[in-house]
């Protein structure tokens, strides 16, 4: 009896998606929205209002100082007294020099611009939603899984829409790409990649409630910084 040679096709299995990626093939145009926001686009292609690069900064400061930097504290608290993995609170902390540094930056951007921080409008209500969902996001009960997921979404949502600025194709003005480089950078890409890491964990051990809390709130940060970012525009 001959013998016949059949290839064998073996198929790999497929590789299971993490809850961050679900949600991020699921909720693309929303986070399209907010990574290529026409702010982040008309640095891209160069077609910025240099006014609106000054509100932006003005704006930066203020949210970093009162909204993003409190919010980053309480996470770190969080993880401290929640989780179970040491190595939470110290990729957290790693986050905290960047914030750090940032407002040091926009502090000496500012006269540059010719931008008094001490005079920014924050009493718009897109701006004042923002702040607020920040702020409420800080209180103790809001889990540490909700929490890190959101950390994690602001971080991503600065990076990839600053390394958009960054590409071959971009004709960024040179005014701005140091700004673009603070975010856009493959460290703070690396430092993204490990809170994915950690929202990710959680996320797994999490109930399917715990889940869909924290779906729920990533939604609304990208509705709240898409609002935020929209004033930018003037």
């Amino acid at each position: 009896m001959e013998k016949t040679n059949e290839a064998l096709t073996i198929e790999k299995p497929k590789e299971k998606l993490t809850q961050i990626e679900k949600w991020l093939r699921k909720h693309k145009l929303q986070y399209t929205a907010a990574t290529k926001h026409p702010f982040i686009n008309s640095i891209h292609d160069g077609s910025i209002d240099f006014s609106s690069f000054k509100i932006w900064l003005g704006r930066e400061y203020v949210f970093v100082k009162t909204a993003l930097a409190p919010f980053a504290a309480s996470v770190l608290l969080k993880a401290w007294k929640e989780s179970v993995d040491s190595s939470d609170v110290e990729v957290i902390l790693a986050g905290l020099p960047y914030l750090n540094d940032e407002i040091s930056w926009l502090k000496e951007e500012a006269p540059m611009w010719h931008v008094s921080l001490t005079s920014v409008v924050v009493d718009h209500k897109p701006i004042l939603d923002y702040f607020r969902f920040f702020e409420r996001l800080t209180s103790s009960d809001v889990k540490y899984t909700e929490a890190v997921t959101i950390l994690w979404a602001v971080e991503s949502v600065y990076h990839y829409g600053f390394a958009h600025c960054l590409e071959e194709d971009n004709t960024t003005p040179e005014e701005m790409k140091a700004a673009c480089k603070r975010w856009g950078n493959e460290s703070f890409k690396q430092h993204c990649q490990s809170l994915e890491t950690v929202a990710n964990n959680k996320l797994e051990q999490a109930s399917e409630e715990e889940v869909s809390k924290a779906e729920v709130l990533f939604l609304e940060f990208l509705e709240n910084v898409v609002g935020f970012w929209s004033l930018k525009l003037g």
